[in-house]
């Protein structure tokens, strides 16, 4: 029996370079409730991390009552992390669970029936034109419920303002590969790990953001013949004491310097004929111009911009040099900083360099936030066109148009999409009278959270909220729905790596609450929507057909499913593209060094990555990339908010292992809250002693947005930083009191991705008053202080039954075929 509240990662199973990872299940079940008693097992896939990892989940007398991981499952050979195994299933049996309509009446929200509350929402949006319609969604949501909302806004409506929180967290991953290979879709595979010579980790607390692919990592590391990590994070996390213990790096740059780094990397590739030349040459354009570019980053100027040292940054681009095969990873420290999408080319520009690509232990993993992120921007809720198809191509219009059997006008494609910033602002001016919110709370996660609320209050809009509970951003809704969570419906998900799994309803949402593709069904009907031969427009009923008609919507595009069913997902999970030429999936992309950038296939012509200024199809085309990817570079120049004597500081915000986004299902899990209940900040030694601060004092942290209020931790931030966990929102569960980091945060957004910066904000720290405690800041992970003793070890959870099991079957890797 395992804590893994205290052991995060669970038991340890090494294993040898390109063997298989050992499977072990990992399975809790609630308080009372023994293995003999649950009724069924229904199989599904974790929704608490953008991992996606296999499992089962526990039945009882029509509840939800605990959940298992599936050991032949590719993604995660039967393993969960804490957040999965813990804050799977508490959250459907809370008392607050949102069980009827709501609608607002003299100022107040008053429960009402389908009806009224549909009938509402019909009325206003009758009486509207498109373009006072927007929706903003999740990456939360399954396949089928993204692509129906698409065709609602698309098709329907034919409205531009369609985006999701996606673009909080994972817009720079997409933007970064359209940039270098013409396409969304991420190259690599979860099973690189198993054949890599070094794990390079840029802005990616792994460790506690994607816990069981973590503990996939430490199981090579901890083998005879392990990796070398190299770590790039202004904190001292778990990654950064791995990457020190294999011998590898950790490189903290300064916040906001990434890109800096990036280009003093890549110049010492080309310094010391680490480039692969003729492959660059026959499957790259660009190499010319980025040389150029990075000439000037020598290793001490990059130490002068970054602060770190030279000699670690030669190190680094060592060993990324010098090593057989890289895998690299890229998360938040890169996307919601600044420069984001340059930064995250810049990666995929050293594999290219060295065409460290399509090969076992050689891949990029553009990482994503949240575990349906990649189904949003295949299926176009996000604004973009489903299918990676390219708005500013004709031909991918009319594609779109005949399958809908609309009118290509119809399809918004005279401009490029509106991003969620923009849409907000939109809001703001009152050019958009309805904004349609579905499983998402953006008065807590997006940046300035004192003006979205005003946004979301204000007479100028109409704002209607589906969503489980009545969140921050619920309560300042004209109508809210209630909706049926993860294993109360039916759908599909796909992963990071393009796993795709089918998640079965397992039991019955409670009271009125309907499923988000009910609810959007719902609200098509009755607005009669209809194509131009007269037919509604959208003839699904049920997710099933919802999932062929998208199959029917993806057939020759990068993302192809047309080889998947509902039948044949039933058991694991399944990476596409699926199709005659790749019936069992495929595990990696781009083994034969063909990218999908030719003009007519690109999902989008590029940009500059300096200025967002966009190549026009005339310029693509004279570049004739016929299938080769593009090496693309920008300088580094300084962030929006440089320090100053009035905010001497910089913020930087980020997730702890223990709670997901704005917590509306972790924080209703008793043993993850107790392990993080509450909001708190972290300070480096050298500046808590230069303000006076020790341990647990509380503190003032203010930027020229706003401000908050928290318990100190003097912890492992490196100097001159200010990090604080993004997850506390207003007061929402009993005896909290309101502590969000995007009160400071900025509206500022990358000028290629849209993704807003929550890492580059100047701020100043006060001491308001003494502490009487520790920080409520767990002590597991990168969190923990940086004197051990005198803090409290974080409280345990409930105990998880792991056990090693049989090796999982492995059909999509060539490479692990003696595995099977």
């Amino acid at each position: 029996m395992t804590d893994r509240i205290a052991d995060i990662w669970g038991p340890r199973t090494p294993h040898a370079k390109g063997t298989v990872w050992p499977a072990r299940v990992d399975q809790y079940l609630e308080d009372g409730v023994g293995e003999d008693q649950v009724e069924k097992w229904v199989p599904s896939a974790c929704l608490l991390c953008s991992n996606g990892c296999g499992c089962d989940i526990a039945v009882k007398d029509g509840r939800m009552v605990g959940i298992r991981g599936r050991a032949g499952d590719v993604v995660n050979h039967g393993r969960l992390g804490p957040k999965g195994l813990y804050g799977s299933t508490a959250w459907s049996r809370s008392k607050d669970r949102l069980t009827r309509p709501m609608i607002r009446e003299n100022g107040v929200l008053v429960e009402c029936d389908w009806d009224t509350a549909m009938n509402r929402i019909v009325e206003v949006s009758k009486r509207l034109k498109p373009l006072e319609h927007a929706f903003y969604t999740s990456g939360q949501l399954f396949l089928e419920e993204y692509y129906t909302l698409a065709v609602i806004g698309k098709a329907g409506i034919g409205t531009p303002h369609m985006d999701g929180n996606t673009r909080l967290c994972t817009a720079t991953a997409a933007a970064a590969l359209k940039e270098s290979f013409g396409a969304d879709g991420q190259p690599g595979s979860y099973t690189d790990i198993e054949h890599c010579d070094a794990i390079f980790l840029y802005g990616h607390n792994m460790a506690e953001t994607q816990t069981v692919l973590w503990s996939r990592i430490l199981d090579r590391t901890r083998a005879g013949d392990p990796p070398v990590l190299v770590c790039v994070d202004p904190r001292r996390t778990k990654v950064a004491e791995e990457a020190e213990r294999t011998g590898g790096v950790h490189l903290a740059p300064r916040v906001g310097t990434n890109l800096a780094l990036m280009n003093g990397l890549t110049r010492e590739l080309f310094k010391n004929g680490w480039v692969d030349e003729k492959w660059v040459a026959e499957h790259t354009l660009g190499v010319d111009d980025l040389r150029a570019i990075v000439e000037s980053y020598t290793p001490e100027h990059v130490a002068e911009i970054c602060g770190v040292d030279a000699a670690e940054v030669r190190r680094a681009a060592e060993i990324f040099g010098t090593s057989g095969n890289v895998l690299s990873t890229v998360l938040q420290g890169f996307y919601q900083s600044h420069q984001a999408t340059a930064s995250a080319v810049a990666v995929n520009n050293l594999h290219l360099l060295r065409g460290l690509i399509g090969r076992p232990g050689s891949g990029i993993l553009q990482m994503n936030g949240q575990p349906t992120a990649q189904n949003n921007r295949e299926c176009g809720a996000d604004g973009d066109l489903p299918g990676f198809r390219n708005w500013d191509n004709e031909e991918h219009v009319k594609q779109l148009a005949e399958l809908w059997k609309v009118d290509p006008l119809t399809i918004p494609h005279w401009a490029p999409p509106t991003h969620a910033m923009q849409i907000f602002s939109y809001v703001e001016e009152g050019s958009i009278g309805l904004l349609w919110i579905s499983a998402t709370n953006p008065a807590v996660s997006l940046p300035e959270s004192a003006r979205i609320r005003r946004i979301l209050a204000g007479e100028q809009c109409f704002v209607i909220v589906q969503d489980l509970f009545l969140t921050e951003t619920a309560r300042l809704a004209d109508v809210v729905l209630p909706a049926a969570g993860w294993g109360e419906k039916t759908g599909t998900f796909t992963n990071v790596n393009r796993t795709v799994h089918l998640s079965e309803k397992a039991v019955e949402p409670p009271g009125e609450a309907r499923s988000d593709l009910e609810i959007f069904l719902g609200y098509a009907a009755a607005m009669d929507f209809r194509n131009s031969a007269g037919e509604p427009l959208i003839p699904w009923r049920t997710p099933e057909e919802a999932f062929d008609a998208w199959r029917a919507a993806s057939r020759g595009r990068p993302a192809d499913y047309t080889g998947l069913s509902y039948e044949k997902l039933r058991g694991a999970g399944i990476p596409w593209p699926v199709n005659d030429a790749a019936p069992d999936g495929t595990d990696r992309l781009y083994a034969d060094f063909v990218f999908p950038t030719a003009t007519g296939e690109c999902e989008t012509y590029g940009h500059d990555l300096l200025t967002g200024a966009t190549v026009t199809e005339q310029e693509h085309r004279a570049l004739r990339a016929d299938g080769r990817a593009f090496l693309k570079g920008a300088d580094y120049t300084p962030a929006h908010e440089p320090v100053s004597e009035e905010y001497p500081l910089l913020y930087t915000t980020g997730r702890t292992v223990y709670q997901f986004h704005t917590r509306t299902k972790t924080g209703r899990a008793e043993s993850l809250r107790r392990a993080a209940p509450d909001m708190w900040v972290e300070l480096s030694p050298s500046d808590a002693e230069h303000l006076g601060i020790v341990e647990g004092d509380f503190v003032r942290v203010e930027s020229p947005r706003g401000a908050l209020e928290a318990q100190a931790r003097v912890g492992r931030v490196m100097p001159g930083a200010v990090f604080a966990p993004f997850h506390y929102g207003t007061p929402g569960l009993p005896g909290e009191a309101g502590r969000q980091a995007n009160e400071l945060t900025m509206t500022v957004w990358d000028p290629v991705s849209k993704q807003p910066y929550f890492k580059t904000a100047a701020c100043r720290v006060r001491k308001v008053r003494d502490g009487s405690s520790p920080a409520p800041a767990p002590t597991t992970a990168a969190s923990a202080p940086a004197r051990p003793g005198g803090v409290p070890e974080t409280a345990g959870g409930a105990p998880t039954v792991s056990r090693a099991v049989p090796l999982p079957s492995y059909p999509n890797d060539p490479a692990l075929a003696g595995g099977r």
